[in-house]
């Protein structure tokens, strides 16, 4: 298995140095000069060539490529040029967000996902009902789902808060309370593929000749399902989850942007905005690492799960 992990590192590498190179020369190419930004609307050219030699903007696109990562790699991701803090402290409090949303939008449409697939009763409803709801989660716009459901929740009903994000040490019901519609949003889509995606995979399974054999012994249909059937047909849901861990740190940005939550999301979307580089290149380059990252972890634990993978 050591080896398969360090085959998939190896192929990561120059996929990572490609992306983040990307990533740097558009921001470069379509957001212009810093400095005329760092300076203002009534800078000089000779201001705006000054300030660009002494923050190397004037150097070759190259060489400022190879001096972000070389401070990167060290931790160094610069100051911000809207807010002047360091970019490592604005993610760190943004990060917990956004990772929080993203773990519980992934938890919730997977348990629900497999939950009502895997149910050995009520499936001439359950199955139509959540085919249904699949359809819509994944074809519906996140921020459709979103309005709609402030209108409905919040405006409407009066249930729960429409916007915010409230921390956990000003109380955990109302922490959760501004969860609720948030994760439920960025859920829908997940929920949505990885019940088409899991559903089929469990009709395969169903007709193997292990789970014929196992009914023949005379186990309930439960414990077939849940027992023998579930643990052979969750795999590719387990790579799916992995890839989605890592798109959802770049996903929530329409979310949280929504919801006002102070994540990620909302942080690269202000960043944008603001023409803040160092802040825009930081959280890019956090998003395209969670997800390499994250596909990593999903292939240990389908190997984990499915030895014969690791022959692979």
């Amino acid at each position: 298995m050591l080896t398969v992990i360090g085959r998939r590192l190896v192929w990561a590498a120059p996929n990572l140095v490609f992306i983040t190179a990307l990533l740097f020369f558009s921001v470069a190419v379509f957001f212009g000069n810093p400095a005329a930004l760092m300076l203002g609307q009534d800078a000089t050219p000779a201001a705006i060539a000054d300030l660009s030699h002494q923050m190397g903007f004037d150097r070759p696109a190259v060489l400022q490529y190879l001096s972000w990562v070389s401070h990167a790699l060290t931790g160094d991701l610069g100051r911000s040029y809207t807010t002047h803090q360091t970019v490592a402290e604005m993610m760190l409090r943004s990060l917990p967000v956004t990772v929080e949303l993203a773990v519980l939008a992934i938890t919730v449409a997977t348990i629900v996902s497999v939950g009502l697939s895997s149910m050995t009763w009520g499936q001439r409803v359950i199955t139509p009902f959540a085919t249904v709801l699949s359809i819509v989660g994944m074809t519906v716009p996140n921020f459709m789902l979103g309005m709609v459901a402030i209108f409905v929740f919040s405006v409407k009903l009066g249930w729960l808060p429409s916007v915010g994000w409230v921390p956990w040490d000003r109380g955990l019901f109302v922490h959760l309370e501004h969860l609720i519609l948030p994760t439920a949003t960025l859920a829908a889509y997940y929920f949505g593929a990885f019940t088409l995606v899991y559903r089929a995979e469990y009709q395969a399974v169903r007709e193997r000749l292990f789970v014929r054999v196992a009914r023949a012994k005379g186990l309930s249909a439960h414990r077939v399902s849940f027992r023998h059937i579930l643990p052979n047909s969750i795999l590719p849901v387990i790579t799916y989850i992995g890839i989605s861990l890592g798109q959802l740190m770049g996903g929530a940005v329409v979310t949280e942007t929504l919801f006002s939550m102070p994540g990620l999301g909302k942080l690269f979307v202000t960043s944008i905005l603001s023409r803040d580089y160092p802040v825009m290149l930081a959280v890019g380059m956090f998003i395209i690492v969670a997800v390499i990252v994250m596909n990593l972890l999903a292939d240990v634990v389908y190997m984990l799960i499915n030895p014969q993978i690791r022959l692979n």
